[in-house]
């Protein structure tokens, strides 16, 4: 037998309890040999061996939460996330695309930063002096936000007489004027500015996305809201599909089906027609996302307490669903055999989530469903034990538990110190018998594995991440008792993700496991900055996918 690929001279990353390795063998899409050396039985004439020389070899990173055809949106519009955190150079950027781009009607874009502007929010004035004749509208780096200029503002027919509706508002000066900052739902006036994406665009921008996932090391994800009202999304479904049916669709994904909050229970059999078109190709759409909050920054998230420094006792934040309700939700999907993918950053909505869940559990004891709550923010100390008892998976953005501007600034004074003290509780959670999975939020940050692995490892930036921004970013861990170690980070990112997914088939380096491989350029164990560390192959299924040099 003559395979395919023999990796070779590889520190090789396997799960705990399986003798050490430093050769894997790969056949028909296939790993087909484990161990040490290179039998030199199985290399032909058609046989690639890739020497190593002792970098790490991983499986493919799996993305447990990701934006990816926004994202690509993102690249092919006026993308602000390559930039510095800078006032200046987003004025630069905007007006470079417009003069570039003289037949859009609407200058669409995203990836700004709040921490380039005094206060922490853009407005309008920031916009008007470059451009005035045409509406621009600007998505925040999280999605939880718009930028825009007057103009748009008068086409959306946003003025002092509007009201905030509900799940969103508009940020006014002290005369009652909208600024130009514009969260949540009262966006989307704003954003239906924005000319509908035609198929082929989108097409473009999936592709897009999973270049540059596969250039990181990712080969499986799981998207988090096919058919989610942001990013200037329209529904993606069949973007997926079409590609896939091309096949050009390299990655294995699963669909996160997007819950209208609004629609209530009723939408239930749409979302089980959307199941069943589907199919069983590269993409399945198994999973069905419910967003119950949204972010501290602009004091949407829902938390226990009030927020700190905030005008009034009695703010602390939105629940989107009312409680009863998403319980039954939850029991209704979860009857159905749907997977449940759920948002909650505040320790309030923490809560309600895993309330709901823990009654659609026990509701159906023999449906393994994985259900999982993503980002985790704050989470009450009293709450973390729960999640390793129910069996909810604890899906984390560790990028994001760090020191910068944005977060000393803006969001820790809103938490206060108790709080603080469970922000991103992720090491907590793991020694509670949390399972673990990762995931980017791509567009919100970066996708690259490396980074957030750097973080979730020392709670600290990478210096290889240029939206790491801070005085002490680099040097001063937030809350360094919840750091992992980066044998469990990097298992949450390929074995628990895999779990998350139901794909046990990926995710560990065994014989009979799918091909899905990533070799880095260097022992990830012995690097310094582990953010520096760099995807020199990925192969998905056999495939090589990506290849520096």
């Amino acid at each position: 037998m003559h395979v395919d690929y023999v990796f070779a001279n590889a520190s090789v990353f396997r799960p705990d309890g399986s003798r050490p390795a430093d050769s894997v063998a790969v056949l028909d899409g296939r790993i087909v040999a484990v161990g040490h050396g290179v039998d030199r039985d199985l290399i032909g004439a058609g046989t690639e061996v890739v020497d190593l020389g002792g970098a790490t070899l991983l499986p493919g990173f799996i993305d447990a939460h990701v934006h990816p055809v926004a994202a690509g949106m993102q690249a092919l519009r006026c993308d602000l996330s390559i930039l510095p955190h800078d006032r200046a150079g987003y004025r630069t950027a905007i007006a470079g695309y417009a003069a570039a781009h003289p037949e859009d009607d609407v200058v669409a874009g995203s990836g700004w930063y709040g921490d380039a502007f005094d206060g922490g929010f853009p407005t309008a004035a920031d916009i008007d002096d470059v451009i005035a004749d045409r509406p621009v509208v600007l998505s925040s780096h999280d999605g939880h936000g718009v930028w825009v200029n007057s103009r748009a503002l008068t086409l959306a027919g946003v003025d002092a007489t509007t009201p905030d509706p509900p799940g969103g508002c508009i940020v006014r000066d002290p005369d009652g004027k909208p600024t130009g900052m514009i969260f949540e739902s009262a966006a989307e006036p704003l954003n239906r500015l924005i000319p509908e994406v035609t198929p082929k665009f989108l097409r473009r921008a999936l592709l897009e996305a999973q270049r540059r996932l596969h250039s990181v090391g990712v080969t499986s994800w799981q998207d988090a809201g096919v058919g989610i009202p942001a990013f200037g999304l329209t529904d993606i479904l069949s973007t997926y599909l079409d590609a896939d049916a091309a096949g050009e669709l390299t990655a294995r994904v699963v669909g996160a089906l997007w819950w209208t909050a609004d629609a209530g229970l009723p939408q239930l059999d749409e979302l089980l027609a959307r199941r069943a078109a589907a199919g069983q190709g590269r993409f399945s759409a198994s999973t069905v996302k419910i967003m119950q909050d949204g972010i501290c920054e602009n004091c949407t998230a829902a938390m226990l307490a009030p927020y700190q420094g905030t005008s009034g006792d009695a703010l602390t934040g939105m629940s989107f669903i009312d409680t009863s309700e998403l319980t039954e939700i939850a029991t209704r999907l979860a009857a159905e055999r749907f997977q449940i993918h759920m948002h909650a950053v505040g320790d309030r909505a923490v809560r309600e989530c895993l309330d709901a869940l823990e009654v659609a559990i026990r509701s159906t004891p023999q449906f393994d469903g994985r259900h999982h709550i993503a980002h985790l923010d704050v989470v009450d100390p009293s709450d973390i034990p729960r999640f390793g008892a129910l069996g909810v998976i604890a899906n984390i953005q560790a990028l994001w538990a760090r020191r910068d501007t944005e977060i000393v600034e803006r969001k820790l004074p809103l938490l206060g110190p108790d709080r603080e003290l469970w922000h991103f509780p992720f090491g907590s959670l793991q020694r509670h018998g949390a399972r673990l999975a990762m995931g980017s939020d791509w567009p919100v940050t970066d996708p690259n594995p490396m980074w957030a692995i750097h973080t979730a490892v020392h709670r600290t930036g990478t210096r290889a991440d240029p939206h790491a921004v801070g005085a002490n970013v680099f040097d001063t861990p937030l809350q360094a008792q919840e750091t992992l170690d980066l044998r469990t980070a990097l298992t949450a990112y390929t074995a628990g993700s895999a779990y998350a997914n139901h794909d046990e088939d990926r995710g560990t380096i065994a014989v009979g496991k799918v091909a899905d491989l990533v070799a880095l350029d260097c022992d990830v164990f012995r690097a310094e900055d582990i953010g520096t560390v760099q995807a020199a192959l990925t192969m998905v299924g056999g495939e090589v996918v990506h290849r520096t040099g």
